[in-house]
C-alpha cells in the first residue's frame, strides 16, 4: 500500500492512511499545472467540510441501514499531484472523503467543493465500492472460467481472469458516477450550496466524451443531470 502523510480536518479522528483511490474520482484527470492551496483556501475547506459532512451523515442514515456513516474527512498532502478526490474505506471501516491539495486550490468557489464532497460522500451511501468489487469479480469469474475451459496455460487464464476483472468493474462505472451525481445535488443543496454552480467544476476537467467502457460519462451528462435533479428540489419534487 502506499504510504502518505494525510492532514486530518477540523480534529477529526487520528490519521491513519486510507486505501489508495479505486476509481471513483471527481477529478481523475492530469493537469499541467499543480496549483498550491492558499490560507483562503484551506479556510474555505474548513468551512465547506462544516456545512457538508453533518448533511452527507443524515442522509446516509436516512438511506442505508447497516453502513457506517460517520464520515472521516482528510487532506492528501503528498505535493506535486494533480487535482483528485476520492472516497474509500479504512481499515476499521469508516468511509473516508479524501481531497488532496491541487484540488483545493483549484476549486473556484465553496459551491464547487461543496459539490465534489457530495458526490464523493453520495458514493459511499450508494455502496458503490462494494457494486464495483462485485462487478470485478463476476468479470474475473466469467472470463477467467471460459479461458480454464479452453484449456489455455495458466499465464493465459490468469490474464483472462484480469481482463474480466477491469472489464466488469467498469461495466456500470458511468451509471455509479450518473447517481453520485445525482445524490451529491441533493447532499449539496441541503448543505446550503448551489450544486448547478458546483458543477461547473466539470468544465475544469478534460470531456472524457462518450467512451465504451469508459469510467467517466461525458460532462454535459453529467451536468444536465445535476440540472434535473436541482429542478425537482426547488420545485419541491
Amino acid at each position: 500500500m502506499r504510504k502518505f502523510t494525510l492532514l486530518c480536518v477540523l480534529a477529526l479522528a487520528a490519521c491513519g492512511a486510507p486505501p489508495p483511490p479505486t476509481g471513483m474520482s471527481s477529478g481523475q484527470q492530469s493537469r499541467p499545472k499543480i496549483s498550491t492551496p492558499t490560507s483562503g483556501n484551506l479556510a474555505q475547506f474548513r468551512s465547506v467540510v462544516a456545512s457538508v459532512r453533518p448533511v452527507a451523515e443524515r442522509e446516509c442514515r436516512s438511506r442505508t441501514s447497516n453502513v457506517n456513516c460517520d464520515f472521516r474527512i482528510v487532506v492528501d498532502d503528498r505535493p506535486g499531484r494533480p487535482a483528485n478526490a476520492f472516497q474509500s474505506i479504512d481499515q476499521q471501516g469508516r468511509p473516508v472523503l479524501a481531497f488532496n491539495l491541487a484540488l483545493i486550490a483549484e476549486v473556484r468557489n465553496g459551491d464547487e467543493l461543496a459539490f465534489v464532497m457530495g458526490h464523493e460522500a453520495a458514493h459511499h451511501i450508494s455502496g458503490h465500492l462494494d457494486r464495483q468489487r462485485n462487478n470485478a469479480m463476476a468479470g474475473a469469474i466469467l472470463l477467467g472460467g471460459l479461458a480454464a475451459m479452453t484449456g489455455a496455460s495458466q499465464g493465459a487464464v490468469q490474464n483472462a481472469t484480469d481482463l474480466g476483472a477491469g472489464l466488469g468493474s467498469r461495466t456500470y462505472s458511468k451509471d455509479y458516477e450518473l447517481e453520485a451525481d445525482a445524490l451529491g445535488t441533493i447532499i449539496t443543496r441541503r448543505a446550503g450550496y448551489d450544486p448547478v454552480r458546483g458543477a461547473a467544476f466539470f468544465t475544469q476537467i478534460a470531456d472524457p466524451g462518450d467512451r465504451f467502457l469508459g469510467t467517466h460519462p461525458p460532462n454535459a451528462r453529467r451536468i444536465e443531470t445535476v440540472r434535473r435533479v436541482d429542478a425537482g428540489l426547488r420545485a419541491g419534487r
